[in-house]
């Protein structure tokens, strides 16, 4: 045997290093197409989005950012702005309303240029969820006009109320705000158009602020100042024993106190004035028609006259000002003018010292301490307009002894109508009209001073003995009651 001939171990050698080089070329194979497919892919990713990529809840895996846009322009197309009230009402602006529509923007291509394609593999198992901001161009004109449309804008608007003191009978405490229906119109133009350009699905008008807000709430310390001050005013307390105690107190003083829409307190001095009026028409009996019985038992009335409480409104009103801007307790006979004085409060207000003269009767008593202590038939006015005896309630303003009374300028001879003496002169009113002794007349009583130049020219004529019995006993200021 030569050299050419192969042992049966080298032949089989041989046909192993064939298989090993036939399976490296085949796996070399697969790689290269395993690689080419890879980067195949990638290169395909690098313009189309990675798989379960969605954008703003579409799913564009695999799409270009043409298509991704096209999308959201369908979006756009579809577009509706739901606004909810505050009563849970809705109503809907579309985008087709406002002439919406979409313009190009940066989002979707910024989503392909962050991913990163030769990872296109890990996409498949996970997603990728992403929001871009879709840019949107509207007629501002059309917008303005749809919002003046709608119901929120049209329908009852009721105005929000702030907060404020109010008085509980006792004391001022803060009332909670009110908030209402009325729009602000200038937040609710302003919250439309941030979501249209934010593209917003719903707009909550009251969560958003769109409704007029009340100026002052119960936390602002505007309120409480305000309340605090009223209160300070309503410490103050005054009273007035009339017939019954008149008392100024909280129940009075709140009626008098206001606050502007700046929580600015006021002291209404007109409504402490008008309180005032009030209160002297009451309690001022200057004047007025009094009931009352006589000495005799008889029912009567009397009207007229000086006699009286007259309250000096003025000066007690700067009085009760004082004392509430000062927070004062106080008690007090009101101020009177001179002379404006009782002596009760009650009706008769004369009491029970006093004259009376009974015009119908041609009689007079004086009374004290409610016993009859004189009483006498008089000679009173005669009953024409220029001599007849005033009816009403007067006083004693002076007393005088021999005395002459001196009548009006009679025009024709330029002289006093008449020159009296008399003893014992009471006046009553300074028109010259009072008690005195009248020695000339025979007679009194009945209906003698009808008789024409026996009545007097208004005064009382009393018998001498009587007038001088009144003129001791008589005090200046007593109260004279003349009436029929």
């Amino acid at each position: 045997m030569g050299n050419e001939e192969k042992t049966e171990v080298e032949v089989k050698e041989t046909g192993k290093t064939g298989k090993r080089k036939k399976l490296l070329y085949a796996a070399a194979g697969i790689t290269g197409i395993v690689a080419l497919a890879y980067l195949g892919t990638a290169a395909f990713f690098g313009s189309h989005y990675l798989p379960r990529t969605v954008m703003n809840g579409h799913d564009i895996s695999g799409m270009t950012v043409e298509q991704a846009e096209s999308l959201l322009r369908e979006d756009v197309g579809a577009y509706e702005l739901s606004l909810t009230g505050i009563t849970g009402e809705t109503e809907n602006i579309k985008g087709t309303e406002v002439s919406m529509e979409y313009e190009k923007g940066s989002g979707a291509q910024e989503i392909l240029e962050e991913q990163n394609a030769f990872l296109w593999p890990a996409a498949l198992f996970r997603d990728e969820r992403k929001d871009v901001r879709i840019q949107v161009s509207y007629d501002a004109e059309k917008l303005k006009a749809r919002i003046e449309k709608l119901k929120a804008v049209t329908g009852e608007q009721t105005p929000a109320t702030s907060a404020y003191p109010r008085f509980d009978g006792g004391q001022f405490i803060v009332e909670p705000e009110q908030y209402g229906t009325a729009i602000d119109r200038d937040a609710l133009d302003q919250k439309i158009e941030e979501a249209l350009t934010e593209f917003e699905a719903t707009l909550d008008l009251e969560t958003e602020g769109c409704y007029a807000l009340p100026a002052y709430t119960s936390e602002s310390p505007e309120v409480q100042n305000a309340c605090d001050l009223m209160n300070q005013y309503c410490k103050a307390r005054i009273v007035y024993p009339m017939d019954e105690d008149v008392i100024v107190d909280a129940s009075v003083i709140s009626g008098w106190l206001t606050v502007d829409d700046k929580m600015q307190v006021s002291l209404d001095k007109e409504a402490v004035r008008l309180w005032l009026e009030e209160f002297g028409d009451k309690y001022d009996t200057v004047g007025t028609t009094r009931s009352f019985t006589t000495p005799a038992g008889k029912a009567a009335t009397v009207k007229g006259g000086t006699y009286g409480w007259s309250i000096n409104e003025e000066a007690e009103f700067e009085v009760i000002i004082d004392a509430v801007e000062n927070g004062k307790t106080l008690e007090r006979e009101p101020e009177y003018y001179i002379g404006g004085t009782a002596a009760v409060h009650g009706m008769p207000d004369w009491g029970d010292t006093y004259v009376d003269v009974d015009l119908s009767e041609q009689h007079m008593w004086y009374v004290v301490d409610g016993e009859v202590v004189l009483e006498t038939d008089v000679v009173t006015g005669q009953p024409i307009p220029e001599r007849i005896t005033p009816e009403g309630t007067y006083t004693v303003l002076e007393k005088l002894r021999n005395t002459v009374l001196v009548g009006s300028t009679n025009p024709a001879t330029g002289r006093p109508s008449y020159e009296t003496p008399v003893s014992y002169w009471m006046r009553v009113t300074w028109s010259g009209i009072g008690f005195h002794d009248a020695t000339w007349q025979s007679a009194f009583g009945g209906n003698l001073n009808e008789t024409p130049g026996i009545g007097s020219h208004g005064c009382i004529n009393m018998p001498l003995d009587q007038a001088s019995a009144l003129y001791e006993m008589l005090e200046i200021g007593t109260p004279v009651v003349i009436h029929y």
